[in-house]
């Protein structure tokens, strides 16, 4: 099969590779759209130690199933699928009470294993989900993207009265924009300094500007929840800073692995904080249901583009796309099985 192969950093290639070995508990996918996510970015540029060449990233995907493991129950060949990408144990105390992100054994599908930016990908069958007939292949492969807004916004406990910022109008930020309205929340501001993304915040129903400075009135007592999607150290002070006496901040980012921050000021007002890494698989579940009830709307500013341009997508990413939250790539429907 033809694969996008990560060979060193700014280097991608289409070459030939063997299909995945497909375990009996796994079904096999034929890819039509995947997605790259900003961490695979990172990747590509070398900065990801997860990533190690030769690597077929793609963990934000969905297509039809082509084969079906003998003990992979429950799919038939033609159904329309996605996938959690996040393959754990099941059997931990993390995966038996809710929390399987956490799994001391779990394996990301791009990363650990060869990933979706391929013509198949072997998934386990209980990571998979059909879609539903009105859910195109491009929403079915946001599920995972989603999934970790919703996660960020089930830890914050949002109320529909809460005032809410974000640092960082990536495809999270903007995801977290839309899941925090899902829950009922009005009032959301998004700070970045990617002019066209803000302009995309604003589209999405969300305050955007690139200072707080610039808010009429200023920031007030603060934000009762503070999400950081960007992961520097100038953001997580900053969302320290604007947290109310009381407030919650969720760090998400993974730009930098360590930062400063104003601890001393932070038990003074009581600054609560937490992390949030992925999701849960309730969370993707949940991505998934809302997706199909049209909660979400990423489609307009969206690219696809074919696996063979797999290369200048990460380019264009990196070089700034303009107003452009993510970038497909699609699969060429000829490919066969053997």
């Amino acid at each position: 099969m033809k694969a996008l192969v990560y060979e060193g950093p700014r280097t991608m290639n289409v070459r030939e590779v063997p299909l995945p070995a497909l375990q009996p508990d796994e079904v096999l996918v034929r890819v039509s759209h995947a997605g790259i996510c900003g961490s695979e970015l990172g990747g590509y540029l070398g900065h990801n130690s997860l990533r190690k060449p030769p690597l077929i990233m793609g963990h934000e995907f969905a297509g039809t199933i082509a084969q079906v493991g003998e003990r992979a129950a429950g799919f038939q060949v033609g159904d329309r699928v996605t996938a959690n990408p996040l393959v754990t144990c099941g059997e931990c105390r993390y995966c038996l009470n809710g929390a399987s992100q956490l799994c001391g054994a779990r394996k990301l599908l791009g990363a650990h294993r060869p990933g979706a930016f391929a013509e198949f990908a072997a998934v386990p069958a209980r990571n998979v989900y059909r879609l539903d007939d009105h859910v195109s292949f491009a929403e079915g492969a946001l599920a995972e993207p989603y999934a970790c807004a919703i996660h960020v916004c089930r830890l914050l406990a949002l109320a529909p009265t809460d005032r809410l910022l974000i640092y960082g109008a990536g495809p999270i930020g903007l995801f977290a924009l839309q899941a925090a309205a899902a829950y009922g929340v009005r009032d959301a501001v998004v700070v970045d300094l990617n002019a066209s993304r803000l302009e995309i915040a604003r589209e999405l129903g969300g305050i955007a500007v690139t200072s707080l400075d610039d808010l009429p009135g200023g920031i007030g007592e603060g934000f009762d929840a503070v999400i950081d999607a960007v992961g520097a150290e100038a953001t997580r002070q900053r969302s320290a800073a604007a947290a109310r006496p009381g407030g919650t901040v969720v760090f998400t980012g993974l730009h930098e692995a360590d930062s400063r921050l104003p601890v001393n000021d932070m038990i003074r007002a009581e600054i609560g904080t937490k992390g949030a890494f992925a999701y849960s698989r309730d969370d993707f579940e949940t991505a998934l249901r809302w997706i199909g009830q049209g909660r979400i709307n990423l489609l307009p500013w969206t690219e696809t583009t074919s696996l063979a341009e797999g290369g200048a997508a990460f380019e264009k990413l990196i070089g700034g796309p303009g107003k452009i939250a993510k970038i497909f790539l699609t699969i060429e429907q000829e490919a066969q099985l053997g």
